[in-house]
């Protein structure tokens, strides 16, 4: 079934910002460690591509969507070159991907669709739906209770237009709460810019979270949704995973574009900007890039591709001493050892 893509804006409503300048891949960001340029590529079927975000279920699969809205699954184990097994269609667009605790089945964040499940059998059921609050969910953590953490990055654009809501540079996205015993979707918290990755606390007091469009790092109070900013990161943040112990690994698309915040104070230019083609307007940097980060944002490790041989780098996630990785635009799954 495919799902109606939502119209869009043909404007964007910038403001005026003070002009920014990346900070340098120096210090702790530093290239020491490249081993993402000799990822091993598990391949998606059939020229798909797009494999957002990643999870490994209780019985060893690899899971990840692609852009005609399939999930895949690869054994954990498998070698370089193999081939997924069809898991589900969802008709959207699936991005974010996380375990249910209910029954071991799947909670998918999709950006047509909404919050969905996906039960063991492989069957979709909606939950959300995409009325008012949700527009564009992206990525999720589940609580203990079942409870579903959830970003909607924008009320204003769609996937299909998401450059043009990191020119407009505007407050327009969310973290919402689904409760699945009353079926409620209440906003925990609101006026964030681009709100893309989030992960719990191990005491699920609070959400580590990112936006994209501002280059941070947040920790969420819950319930009360107190956002207190804990780093400025040279790159922009996609997915985050919590690896259990207090740290949480974060996917770095690109470095920060100069360019990009050079424009900032030019709210009429990045107007026409947003009307150009995509393939002309600024693009991110070919570049692999995650960040193992504590619960007070210092950084613990960075990996980094600088060859972008897996690039735009959305997902990741560690299993034992592997890290599995996702990607906005890749043609398969990538994983790395840790050791």
């Amino acid at each position: 079934m495919a799902v109606p893509r939502p119209r869009v804006p043909l404007l964007i409503r910038p403001v005026r910002e003070p002009a920014t300048v990346p900070p340098p891949l120096a210090g702790v960001w530093a290239p020491d460690d490249t081993r993402l340029d000799r990822a091993d590529l598990l391949p998606l079927p059939d020229g798909g591509h797009g494999p957002e975000d990643v999870v490994v279920d209780a019985d060893g699969r690899v899971i990840s969507g692609d852009e005609d809205g399939r999930l895949w699954w690869w054994p954990v184990d498998a070698p370089p070159g193999t081939r997924p097994a069809l898991l589900a269609e969802t008709g959207g667009r699936p991005l974010g991907v996380e375990l249910d605790p209910v029954d071991g089945g799947l909670l998918v964040c999709d950006a047509y669709r909404g919050l969905l499940r996906v039960d063991p059998a492989g069957a979709v059921h909606e939950l959300t739906g995409t009325a008012p609050p949700v527009h564009l969910a992206d990525n999720a953590a589940v609580a203990r209770d079942g409870t579903v953490y959830f970003t909607d990055s924008s009320d204003r654009f769609p996937l299909s237009h998401w450059k043009r809501d990191l020119l407009e540079h505007r407050p327009n996205g969310r973290v919402l709460a689904y409760d699945r015993r009353s079926g409620r979707t209440d906003v925990v918290a609101d006026g964030l810019y681009f709100p893309n990755g989030l992960a719990l606390t191990p005491d699920e007091s609070a959400l580590m979270l990112v936006e994209t469009a501002t280059h941070r790092l947040l920790r969420v109070d819950l319930p009360g949704g107190r956002a207190t900013v804990l780093a400025d990161l040279p790159a922009y943040p996609d997915n985050v995973s919590a690896v259990g112990d207090g740290t949480y690994w974060i996917a770095l698309p690109s470095p920060r574009l100069p360019v990009m915040e050079r424009l900032l104070p030019h709210p009429r230019v990045r107007q026409l900007v947003a009307l150009l083609p995509g393939a002309v307007q600024p693009q991110p940097r070919r570049y692999g890039l995650v960040a193992l980060v504590d619960g007070a944002g210092r950084v613990l490790r960075t990996l980094h591709g600088p060859g972008g041989a897996y690039p735009m780098v959305t997902g990741v996630r560690q299993h034992g001493r592997q890290l599995w990785l996702g990607s906005l635009t890749a043609t398969g799954v990538a994983r790395v050892d840790l050791d």
